[in-house]
């Protein structure tokens, strides 16, 4: 399967997820018309997910305990060979034919370092539920509206992203795409937009930005928060902030978020993505 210099790298982080990991594994394996490599970093799971991930022998497994999913996907992302990167979670989906139809689409965009499209989400049965809609690439509403690219269904050319060594920051623990995303814009990277459904993303129970927290819930409202604050940090470095002062800062993120979120959607309605198949 893979070659010297594959056409995709698909990265897992990969922890104890055996009920999903199966139907990611399969649609990797079900790609066809391109060359790739698929490189899993396992942090010792115990529930099965190992033995399910060996039975795949296209598969390049590491299993070694990490800092955490960024820092997983890092490893990765240094590994890979591939002329384009994704990373795909342990419960998601590539839709059949998603990397040959990214393929033929790169090779228009020249110049391209990131090619993003649209994903259906889907619920922990696999059930779809909605499709996720996504628009050409507008870089403040990045920052100061949230992170409306899925990694799922998000490609880096390697050369230009990755080999200059632009990887997740590590220190985030929920929001590392928003800030990988951010970084790269703010470096001139160019972001072309794929008007295509490209994977499937599952919502369940274990999304820490769907769970529903009680006030016993000490650790789950931690993560909450950390989450929070880690798109503060964002829209304070790659957004707009007018001063040191937090509520004003605050005040001016209230009306930018709002803006953008009505703005969102004549751009969703003007670009309508397409099915594969």
């Amino acid at each position: 399967m893979p070659s010297l210099e594959p056409d995709f790298t698909i990265v897992t982080a990969s922890y104890n997820y055996v009920g999903f990991i199966r139907e990611m594994l399969d649609s990797v394996i079900s790609q066809e018309g391109v060359t790739f490599e698929h490189i899993i970093y396992d942090a010792g799971s115990t529930d099965g997910t190992l033995d399910v991930i060996r039975e795949y022998d296209h598969i390049q497994l590491t299993v070694e305990q990490d800092k955490g999913m960024s820092d997983a996907i890092n490893k990765g992302f240094k590994a890979a060979k591939g002329k384009w990167v994704m990373w795909l979670n342990t419960d998601d989906r590539l839709k059949l034919g998603a990397l040959a139809a990214v393929k033929a689409f790169a090779e228009k965009q020249p110049e391209a370092d990131v090619i993003y499209g649209a994903w259906d989400f889907i619920d922990g049965e696999g059930n779809f539920q909605r499709t996720m809609e996504v628009f050409p690439f507008q870089k403040l509403m990045l920052a100061q509206y949230g992170c409306y690219i899925g990694s799922t269904s998000a490609f880096y050319r390697r050369e230009t992203v990755l080999d200059e060594g632009h990887i997740l920051n590590d220190r985030f623990k929920c929001v590392m795409d928003g800030e990988y995303y951010n970084r790269l814009a703010s470096l001139g990277k160019k972001f072309v937009h794929m008007p295509v459904v490209l994977a499937d993303f599952r919502m369940h129970g274990e999304n820490l930005s769907q769970k529903n927290l009680n006030k016993t819930d000490i650790d789950g409202m931690l993560n909450k928060q950390l989450q929070y604050a880690e798109s503060i940090a964002i829209r304070r470095v790659y957004g707009i902030t007018l001063s040191k002062d937090f509520f004003l800062n605050g005040v001016v993120d209230f009306f930018l978020y709002n803006m953008f979120r009505f703005l969102k959607w004549p751009l969703k309605r003007l670009n309508k993505p397409s099915q594969l198949g």
